[in-house]
C-alpha cells in the first residue's frame, strides 16, 4: 500500500503517523533517544507525529530536559504505564535507594552469588509469580490504557500508520488491537530481539506461557504493513525463528543512530588521560578490563599512573567493590546515573570512550550493540572497545576503530590501552577517531529516509536477502523446528 492510498483514508492531507513508545521524554533511558530521534526528523520532514507512551510508577532515568527536544507540534500523549503492584514495588525500590549498601553484598552481586536466607528466596519466587503474570512483560499493565488512549487520539485526528517501538514488547500489542479495531496499518521497530533473546523475566516464563508468547510474535510479524530490525543478522534470525511470516520486501534495517552534526576532536588538556563509560553497567562483561589494569600497572606503572577510567551511570555498586578489591581506586572512579547534558559535557572532556558487550552466556549476545555506542559515535573520539564478536564491534570495524579488543584477551587488552596511551602522549589522538564520513551512516538523517520509505511501503535501497548472514552460535535453537511450540 501507497502513501497516496494513506493519504485518502487519513483526516488531513499531511501525512500522519501515531508513535506508540512506552518509553520517551522525560524517560532519558538510552530507549527512549530512538523514539525521540525520529520524532525530532518526521517533524522536519512534514510529517505530523503524535507520541502515545506510558507514565511509569518510577521513571528508569529521569531528565525533564529532553522534553525541550520535542517539537512543539508533537502531541504526546501519556497512558497509566504500571498497576497496584508495580506501585508498591516502586516505593520500596525508592526507600532501598535510600539505605547503603556494603562493600561484601556487591562484591557477591558481581560473582553471581545471592544472599541467603528466606528473604532471597521470597524475591525469586515474587520475581516468579510476576513472569506468569505480566505478559508478554513487565510493561503489560499500560496495554489497556495505551490502547484506549490511542483509540481516542484516532478518532479524533485519524493517523495514516501506526508504528510501535519495542522498547517493551506490549507496544507492539497495542499497536496490532489498535490496528484491528481501526483498520490502521502498522509498522514494528525492534528495539531489541524479543522473543528469540531472554532475560531474566523470559526464562521465568512457563512454557505454555512461552508458546503464546511466540505465537503471537507470529501473527504480529505476519500482519504487519512493515518490520524494521537493527541489523541484517537480527533479521535473519527472525526470518528464521518464524518461517513464512516474514516478506522479505517489507524488511528495512536501521540500526540505532545519532543526531548530526559529529562533534570536533578538540584533545582535552591535563596530565591525565580520561576514558569514559556512561550508561548501565549490570549484565555488561569488564572483569578482563580490570584485569587488564591489573598487568598494566604491574609491567608498566608510570602510564598507570596517567589513566583514569570514569564509569558514570546505573549499577556501578558491584564494579565499586570489585575495584575496592582488586586495589585500583587510583585507576578507576564510579558515579551513579546523570542527566544526558552532563553525560554530553563528560563526553567532550574524556580523551576516549569506552564500549564493553555482553557475557557470551547470555543468549544472543551477538545482536547487541548498545544505544550509548552511536552517542559515541557523534563525540568523535576515539572508541576503546572490550568486546566479543557481536554487533558492537561489527560496528566500530566498519567506522574504522583501532582501539578494539578481544575481551577474553588480556594481553590485547593491555596493547590497545598502551597503544592509546602512547597517541596520547604524543599529542595524536585524533588520529584514533572513528571515520567521520563512516560514522555518518549511522545518522538519524540518513536512518530517517529508511523509515520514511518503511512508512509508505516503498522498497528499501538495500533489500534484506535471506540466507545471507549466519545465525549466531548462541541463538541456533531457533533453527529447531519445536522452538516455535516453546518446547526448546
Amino acid at each position: 500500500m501507497g502513501i497516496s492510498s494513506f493519504l485518502a483514508k487519513g483526516s488531513d492531507n499531511m501525512k500522519h503517523v501515531m508513535m506508540i513508545a512506552r518509553l520517551f521524554p522525560p524517560e532519558g533511558s538510552a530507549t527512549s533517544f530512538r523514539t525521540l530521534r525520529f520524532v525530532r526528523q518526521l517533524d522536519a520532514r512534514g510529517w505530523k507525529t503524535t507520541v502515545v507512551t506510558a507514565t511509569p510508577s518510577q521513571y528508569e532515568r529521569y531528565d525533564a530536559k529532553l522534553v525541550e527536544m520535542v517539537p512543539s507540534q508533537t502531541r504526546v500523549i501519556p497512558a497509566l504505564g504500571y498497576d497496584r503492584w508495580q506501585q508498591v514495588q516502586s516505593w520500596r525500590a525508592r526507600r532501598m535507594t535510600m539505605a547503603p549498601v556494603s562493600v561484601g553484598s556487591a562484591a557477591m552481586h558481581h560473582a553471581g552469588g545471592e544472599p541467603a536466607g528466606l528473604r532471597a528466596r521470597l524475591r525469586s519466587m515474587v520475581r516468579s509469580a510476576e513472569a506468569v503474570w505480566y505478559q508478554p512483560d513487565v510493561a503489560s499493565p499500560w496495554i489497556p490504557h495505551g490502547v484506549n488512549a490511542a483509540l481516542t487520539a484516532c478518532a479524533e485526528a485519524r493517523p495514516h500508520m501506526l508504528w510501535a517501538n519495542a522498547g517493551r514488547l506490549s507496544a507492539f500489542y497495542i499497536a496490532q488491537q489498535v490496528s484491528e479495531r481501526t483498520g490502521i496499518p502498522y509498522v514494528l521497530d525492534f528495539d531489541d530481539a524479543w522473543s528469540i533473546t531472554s532475560n531474566d523475566h523470559d526464562v521465568r516464563r512457563t512454557r505454555a506461557a512461552t508458546r503464546a508468547l511466540r505465537r503471537r510474535m507470529y501473527g504480529l510479524l505476519q500482519h504487519a504493513h512493515a518490520v524494521v530490525f537493527r541489523y541484517d543478522s537480527e533479521a535473519e534470525c527472525f526470518w528464521r525463528a518464524y518461517p513464512g511470516a516474514l516478506q522479505a520486501s517489507k524488511i528495512y534495517v536501521i540500526p540505532n543512530g545519532f543526531e548530526a552534526p559529529i562533534e570536533p576532536f578538540m584533545a582535552p588538556t591535563g596530565d591525565r588521560c580520561t576514558i569514559l563509560y556512561s550508561g548501565t553497567l549490570p549484565d555488561y562483561r569488564y572483569d578482563t578490563l580490570l584485569t587488564a589494569l591489573e598487568e598494566l600497572r604491574k609491567n608498566d606503572p608510570q602510564s598507570a599512573k596517567r589513566l583514569l577510567l570514569r564509569f558514570v551511570g546505573e549499577g556501578m555498586e558491584p564494579l565499586a567493590a570489585e575495584v575496592n578489591i582488586r586495589g585500583l581506586s587510583d585507576m578507576v572512579e564510579t558515579s551513579g546515573p546523570i542527566s544526558f547534558e552532563q553525560v554530553s559535557r563528560l563526553q567532550r572532556e574524556a580523551h576516549a570512550l569506552l564500549a564493553l558487550g555482553r557475557p557470551s552466556t547470555m543468549k544472543g549476545y551477538e545482536l547487541f550493540a548498545g544505544a550509548k555506542l552511536f552517542g559515541y559515535l557523534k563525540g568523535g573520539r576515539p572508541i576503546i572497545g572490550v568486546l566479543p564478536q557481536d554487533e558492537t564491534k561489527n560496528v566500530l570495524m566498519r567506522v574504522g576503530a583501532q582501539t578494539v579488543a578481544d575481551v577474553d584477551s588480556v594481553p590485547e587488552i593491555v596493547a590497545v590501552l598502551q597503544m592509546f596511551l602512547e597517541k596520547w602522549a604524543s599529542c595524536n589522538l585524533e588520529s584514533l577517531a572513528p571515520d567521520r564520513k563512516a560514522c555518518e551512516a549511522y545518522s538519524s538523517e540518513r536512518q530517517t529516509e529508511i523509515l520514511v520509505r518503511a512508512l509508505e511501503g516503498i522498497p528499501s535501497e538495500k533489500p534484506f536477502i535471506p540466507g545471507a548472514q549466519s545465525i549466531p552460535p548462541s541463538l541456533r535453537e531457533i533453527e529447531d523446528p519445536r522452538w516455535l511450540e516453546g518446547r526448546c
